[in-house]
């Protein structure tokens, strides 16, 4: 039985659609953020980091979206959320989940967050508008590699690091550039939407449109 420690629309959608994916008995914890529980002495026991999610197998504590997805993904391979070891879209599979986990989330992460990185108002406007940027230009390569190898971020073929896009392209719903303004991008998230796994996580978080 694993347990998922969850705030609803955070980092935790991408491996709670994992799990729904995979069909095997889990348990949802909520860990409300807004109240603070992330950050009370219980739970920094099992994520010293005070983020969400934290996955909790038996006796073992797992925490980082990306890694949970990966672990999950290579566990259960009847549920096909990555390509074999030895498949030549593999490359591709970890190169994208590496990507928007390094490079995009860190992006998203300053653009919520820039007051983790300035004590002004005027300094942490800067730091949103850059972050802002510089998730269009990730946008837009991601968008042109799935022109070119789509639909899915790993080619032909659904994987977990599609359900890791879903989830972040839900965080850019109230940038200035959404992810729906990028063709191959939107046809992905689209994909990925239609998804009975993807819709029931949906629902047992709470979470509607717009992406």
């Amino acid at each position: 039985m694993y347990k998922l420690f969850w705030d609803p629309g955070s980092a935790n959608m991408a491996p709670h659609a994992a799990l729904e994916e995979i069909g095997c008995p889990y348990e949802l914890v909520l860990v409300d953020t807004k109240s603070g529980q992330h950050k009370r002495p219980e739970y920094l026991k099992l994520n010293p980091n005070g983020r969400v999610p934290t996955l909790v197998v038996g006796d073992r504590v797992m925490y980082e979206s990306a890694a949970i997805v990966l672990y999950l993904a290579d566990k259960h391979r009847e549920a096909r959320l990555a390509p074999a070891i030895d498949a030549p879209e593999r490359m591709l599979f970890l190169q994208w989940l590496m990507y928007l986990t390094n490079t995009v989330q860190d992006a998203f992460m300053l653009y919520f967050h820039a007051e983790q990185a300035a004590d002004s108002e005027a300094a942490r406007a800067e730091i949103k508008a850059k972050a802002e940027k510089r998730l269009q230009a990730m946008w837009a390569t991601i968008d042109a590699a799935l022109a070119a190898n789509g639909p899915y971020l790993a080619g032909a073929a659904f994987s977990g690091a599609d359900l890791f896009l879903h989830m972040l392209s839900r965080w850019s719903r109230n940038c200035a550039k959404p992810t729906s303004a990028y063709p191959h991008v939107r046809k992905l998230v689209e994909l990925v939407k239609a998804r009975p796994a993807v819709q029931r996580m949906m629902a047992q978080e709470g979470l509607t449109e717009p992406f």
